[in-house]
């Protein structure tokens, strides 16, 4: 008996880091897990909890959109959900002419690029904090209940004018003509769309002293362009680097160039206060970066963006 005694203690021991792990994974967002529980878009389960942790299940996705239930596969990749959540908002059309625009310009865009962009730009995903980065999930993951619910409860809470903005902003999505160089470096850019946002992250996969793949803004640039075409590590480094009769002004942004943004002015010191964040220029409208929403498209034509703009580099 005491053997016994000693063993169920031993595995209720192990059991425990296990539990409490499963626990962490699955309640970072309990307010928005009750949010979708009371609206019965994701009800809990037959044990009584959420259950935030576990993958979501392509017949949990249909009940929740109001639809019938898909023979699918038992679970529901990041992007695969945010496609059904794109067509399920009437945005399908936007998301086709996002990747027809990228397809047209050369970029070689992947298949999910689209409804990537349009997912991304309506808020679907959110940005784990530093200690919390194996939170994250790569695109092709299985999307979990817990992520599932901070998506289903944007769309409670922001759903009609998020879809309306996106329509409104991302119908007007044009691409340039670029030459073969441009081309290749931000085909490279177009081909991580939806990579999390892990601070000091420079790989798809687990960079040294890092939790999880993916990139911080800074790490994108060096992923896309190498460090040696652009030196310094951080975005106030590329900043920096240059001369100041190099610098570049917004209406002279052409696509390719490192676009800064901080508190900076265009003829201040670059410091790690003052330019807190770099992107990719697509054209003089839009830009390809990785920040809360991972790796993902942005307009520059939203005053806020504008205001915070400091300066641009020509790698």
């Amino acid at each position: 008996m005491r053997l016994a005694s000693t063993l169920l203690v031993s595995a209720l021991t192990l059991a425990a880091p296990a539990s409490a792990h499963a626990a962490s994974l699955g309640g970072w967002n309990q307010s928005e897990q009750r949010e979708v529980a009371a609206a019965g878009l994701l009800p809990r389960l037959q044990d009584g909890r959420f259950h935030g942790e576990r993958p979501l299940t392509g017949a949990q996705l249909s009940t929740a959109l109001g639809e019938q239930p898909a023979a699918a596969a038992r679970t529901v990749s990041v992007t695969s959900f945010d496609a059904r959540l794109v067509r399920h908002l009437g945005l399908a059309d936007v998301a086709a002419h996002v990747q027809d625009v990228a397809r047209g310009a050369g970029l070689h865009p992947p298949r999910t690029f689209g409804t990537e962009v349009v997912a991304r730009f309506l808020g679907l995903r959110t940005n784990h904090p530093a200690g919390d980065e194996t939170l994250e999930l790569y695109p092709w993951e299985p999307i979990t209940r817990a992520e599932a619910a901070h998506s289903l409860a944007v769309v409670l809470d922001d759903g009609d004018w998020a879809a309306e903005n996106a329509r409104a902003q991302l119908t007007a999505f044009e691409l340039p003509r670029y030459d073969a160089r441009t081309r290749a470096k931000l085909a490279l850019a177009a081909s991580k769309i939806g990579m999390p946002y892990v601070w000091g992250g420079e790989t798809d996969g687990v960079s040294p002293g890092q939790a999880h793949g993916g990139y911080d803004c800074s790490g994108f640039v060096w992923r896309v362009f190498t460090p040696a075409a652009i030196g310094g590590r951080t975005a106030a480094q590329m900043a920096g680097q240059i001369k100041k009769s190099e610098r570049i002004r917004f209406e002279d942004v052409r696509p390719g160039d490192l676009l800064f943004f901080g508190s900076a002015h265009f003829n201040s010191k670059a410091t790690e206060k003052s330019i807190v964040h770099v992107g990719i220029a697509l054209s003089q409208h839009w830009m390809i970066h990785s920040s809360g929403q991972g790796v993902y498209v942005s307009s520059l034509d939203d005053e806020w963006r504008r205001d915070e703009f400091a300066w641009a580099r020509r790698p």
